[in-house]
């Protein structure tokens, strides 16, 4: 097992120099949040099994290249005006490793009418971390909790159990500095009762935050299909990635 804060240090000189941040894809046009223009960045400090970008996560050194935040702002604004779009986001793989960066793209976004989506883990995001980030109007974070217990994390990612809390002190923090935000909790492995317990402690948190789950599937990519059968891990409820449901969208 690993501490992901310590794997998030050892990781982040492979994607961060300075306010510079190392992406595998620039730009894509996507259909979540009713059409978003995404960057993808690489380095991650979890491993969970059921990751779609499992490669510039593991060799977040020898894939991509390096972006300013001007550079990322302009692709990524540029796809959100060719397809009308309002929403923007950083996603792939961790996006709160470059803290320098993603605040100087996010002091770009406020000056536009675009609604920038932080998705996180929240491994990072302490209570300094969401101090900074009550600075953007424009934001709104999504908080993935990797399933709905600390053994059931430890299970997915292959970290130590303690980390788990990490996610629901993300919440904590973010309510703390009235940064807008809301859960997305990833089921696909859990049972009834463990998410019943989990929604109870995110009520305890903020009683809005409860009504506001986001539910989270894996989806069932080829190359994730092979990493779950050779983890010997078996998704209750999954989706082929052509037959989505369009509430998951």
């Amino acid at each position: 097992m690993y501490d992901p804060l310590v794997l998030a240090d050892n990781i982040r000189g492979a994607v961060v120099r300075g306010t510079y941040r190392r992406y595998y894809r620039l730009v894509r046009s996507g259909r979540w949040y009713g059409g978003i223009a995404t960057a993808d960045c690489c380095g991650c400090p979890l491993r969970c099994v059921f990751c779609w970008s499992d490669a510039p996560r593991d060799h977040p050194a020898t894939i991509g290249k390096f972006y300013s935040p001007g550079e990322v702002f302009r692709a990524i604004t540029s796809c959100a005006r060719k397809h009308h779009y309002r929403h923007i986001r950083v996603s792939g793989n961790e996006p709160t490793l470059g803290r320098e960066h993603l605040f100087e793209l996010l002091e770009m976004v406020d000056k536009t009418q675009y609604a920038f989506i932080l998705e996180t883990n929240g491994i990072l995001v302490d209570r300094e971390y969401a101090r900074e980030l009550s600075r953007f109007q424009n934001l709104h974070v999504r908080v993935s909790i990797k399933g709905t217990t600390s053994d059931e994390f430890s299970h997915l990612t292959g970290a130590i159990p303690e980390a788990f809390q990490h996610q629901l002190n993300a919440l904590k923090n973010l309510i703390e500095y009235g940064v807008s935000c809301h859960p997305a909790v990833m089921l696909s492995f859990s049972s009834k009762e463990n998410f019943n317990n989990l929604r109870k402690k995110i009520k305890r948190i903020a009683p809005h935050l409860e009504e506001e789950i986001e539910e989270e599937y894996v989806f069932l990519y080829p190359h994730v299909v092979k990493r779950l059968r050779k983890a010997g891990i078996k998704p209750i409820v999954a989706y082929d990635p052509n037959g989505i449901p369009k509430e998951l969208i």
